[in-house]
Order: C-alpha cells, then sequence, then structure tokens
C-alpha cells in the first residue's frame, strides 16, 4: 500500500507540474516549484501518517473509482471536480504566460501558510472521522457511525471546509488572481455536494438527522 501512496503521489505532482508549465510555457516560476515541491513532501507525509494511525482510511482514499452505493449525482460530482481542477491548473499556467505569477514574497508566504493549515484541518477530520472516505458513501461493512466530535462539532462538512483554504492558498502561491477567481466556482460545488452528502446519509445513516438538527451549519461556522 506504501509503494503505492507514493506512486499516486509522485504521478499527482508530475501531472500538476505538467498542466502549470506547460500552460505557463516557462520553467521559470518560482511559486509553482514551491507548490510542487511542498505537495511532494505533504503528500507521503500524511500518507506515511495515516498509513500508521488508520490503514482503513488510507485504503478506503487510495480507491479513487466509483463505488457500488454511491449516488449518481456524487459519480457526476467526481467527474465535474476534477474536469474544473484541470482547468483550474491550466488558467493559472496561461496567467503566468501573460504576466501573472508574480505576487511576492509576502502573498506567496501566505498562500504556503493557507496550504499548511489545510492539510493539519484535513489531518484532524481524519483522526476524527475514519470513515472520510473521497466519495459519498454508507460504509456499512464498516459499521459506519454518525461523527459529532472535533470539527464535526463546528460545521458538517469540516473536510470541505478545509479543502476550501487550499483552493485559496495555492494561487496566492503561485501568484494568480485567475487561479483566485476560480474560489467562488469551487465554493458552489462543494455546496452542492454537501446537499448529495446529507441526502445519502440521511437516508442511509442511523442518527444523522438528528445531528443535522444539532449542528446548523455545513461549511462556515456562524455563517452557513
Amino acid at each position: 500500500m506504501i509503494a503505492k501512496l507514493l506512486l499516486q503521489n509522485t504521478c499527482f505532482v508530475i501531472g500538476m507540474g505538467a498542466l502549470l508549465f506547460a500552460a505557463a510555457g516557462t520553467l521559470d516560476w518560482l511559486g509553482a516549484w514551491i507548490y510542487l515541491i511542498a505537495s511532494a513532501v505533504i503528500g507521503p507525509a500524511c500518507g506515511l501518517w495515516l498509513a500508521r494511525t488508520d490503514p482503513a482510511l488510507l485504503a478506503e482514499r487510495m480507491r479513487f473509482t466509483a463505488r457500488e452505493g454511491q449516488p449518481t449525482a456524487d459519480k457526476y460530482f467526481v467527474a465535474a471536480i476534477m474536469v474544473a481542477i484541470v482547468l483550474w491548473l491550466i488558467v493559472m499556467g496561461l496567467d503566468r504566460r501573460f504576466e501573472g505569477g508574480n505576487a511576492g514574497a509576502p502573498v506567496m508566504l501566505l498562500g504556503l501558510a493557507l496550504y499548511a493549515l489545510s492539510t493539519v484541518l484535513i489531518l484532524w477530520v481524519f483522526h476524527t472521522n475514519s470513515f472520510a472516505a473521497p466519495v459519498v458513501k454508507v460504509q456499512t461493512e464498516r459499521d459506519h457511525q454518525v461523527i459529532s466530535s472535533g470539527p464535526y462539532a463546528l460545521v458538517r462538512h469540516p473536510m470541505y471546509t478545509s479543502v476550501m483554504l487550499f483552493f485559496i492558498g495555492v494561487p496566492l502561491m503561485l501568484g494568480s488572481w485567475w487561479g483566485l477567481a476560480f474560489v467562488p466556482l469551487f465554493f458552489a460545488m462543494f455546496a452542492v455536494r454537501t446537499r448529495i452528502e446529507e441526502r445519502a446519509l440521511v437516508a442511509g445513516l442511523n442518527g444523522y438527522a438528528d445531528y443535522t438538527a444539532r449542528v446548523r451549519y455545513r461549511l462556515v461556522p456562524g455563517l452557513w
């Protein structure tokens, strides 16, 4: 499993680099190199931590194919978010090609800090919720239970909240205002997914409806 983890992460980093630099038409892009190096370190480090603390969750998260019991709407979401991310990377590369991608050190450091904060919060989610699979599915084979502690006491979908910090941090790191313009799109997409997920969990997971009544906010504490 560790070999598969390292191979997947290497492929992701190489794929992202290829899209960014091909669209940019240059390798002279400090922010992109910092992002790719950070990803090459953070991905395996988090995976190795998860392999030690919750190997069942790691195995679940390394499966990217459609699952039995996954709602059709979520299959469409997964395809749509993958397309959106590819377009996002290409657009940020094009921004660099047309004289973008130079936001300065303070903005780059802010972006890197948001990336790091996103990672820490995601690890908190993983530590709290062993059922945090990458697709919507009631995991009856793993005795799926409602999780209401840790970040789940604040919002119903802390994973998506954490990921949104990543989508803000990366364009800042790369100095791409075009990439930052995608943030509302990503937020809207994850807002739609919260509804897909909640319909599935209310229908198939005992106690989830009561949980949604106790925790009011989906993504942003105090707002929504």
